[in-house]
């Protein structure tokens, strides 16, 4: 695994959707479907927001087709949902979701590390505090995503499990804009910062129950927390909605009674 921490290295995808331009050496569908996943994951496609195709094809001057095809990627990612007679949509953020990713993670990743853990050596130990240190330090949110991404890759890649690995890295892009959601304040990330050094702590003892647990704990314990921020968000916007119904149907009916 490379060590490059270059922020060009780390995020190959567009600063901004709305200014993304198709680059030829690219798959055109994999470059607009990373164009869209970036842009939701920064928050400038919102939740429930129309994908126009026919906008979307114009803007990357290409047909229709690679658009279609891109749709079809993020949908099986869990990104875009795709409606018959609607079109594409952004996926919106569900509790229940965030919860299941992060349960799966913990089961995936307790036991990468418990196969990884054995066949660290010096060189893979100081590439994984390396990334520790890249994480901690990285101000930036989306950046820090990847540092994150990468941290955690490092502590299994030496179990030398290639379809583990793959299933590990497809549930860390479904938990991307969830992630986001945890360092909203930085007390979260303090926090997850602290998770992360003990468990490297634990991996650099060998000492593997510990390992598989403190990672198995920190995945469910942010799971957790994403879960309680939506719930208590939709609640909040249910209530929200009630109130301006009732409040619609209150003037509604002193019209009519005028």
């Amino acid at each position: 695994m490379s060590t490059d921490l270059s922020a060009s290295d780390a995020s190959p995808s567009p600063a901004s959707f709305r200014d993304a331009q198709f680059e030829p050496r690219q798959s055109t569908s994999r470059f607009i479907a990373d164009a869209l996943r970036s842009a939701i994951v920064e928050g400038s496609l919102l939740p429930g927001e129309p994908l126009r195709q026919d906008a979307i094809a114009r803007q990357f001057s290409v047909s229709a087709i690679p658009v279609r095809e891109a749709f079809r990627q993020l949908e099986s990612e869990g990104w875009v949902t795709i409606e018959p007679n609607r079109g594409a949509a952004v996926s919106l953020q569900s509790a229940d979701e965030a919860r299941e990713i992060y349960e799966i993670r913990a089961s995936l990743e307790s036991l990468a590390i418990g196969i990884a853990i054995e066949h660290h050596t010096p060189e893979s130990l100081a590439e994984a505090k390396l990334l520790l240190e890249a994480a901690e330090n990285e101000p930036d949110p989306t950046l820090y995503v990847v540092r994150n991404e990468q941290f955690h890759m490092s502590l299994y890649a030496p179990a030398n499990r290639p379809r583990l690995m793959e299933l590990i890295g497809q549930m860390h892009r479904r938990g991307e804009r969830y992630l986001r959601l945890k360092l909203g304040l930085p007390i979260h990330k303090d926090a997850s910062d602290a998770e992360h050094r003990a468990i490297f702590a634990a991996l650099a003892a060998r000492d593997i129950e510990q390992a598989q647990t403190l990672v198995a704990r920190h995945l469910l314990a942010t799971g957790e927390l994403i879960h309680r921020f939506l719930a208590d968000a939709q609640a909040l916007s249910h209530t929200h909605t009630k109130k301006k119904r009732r409040a619609s149907n209150r003037t509604n009916s002193i019209k009519a009674d005028q």
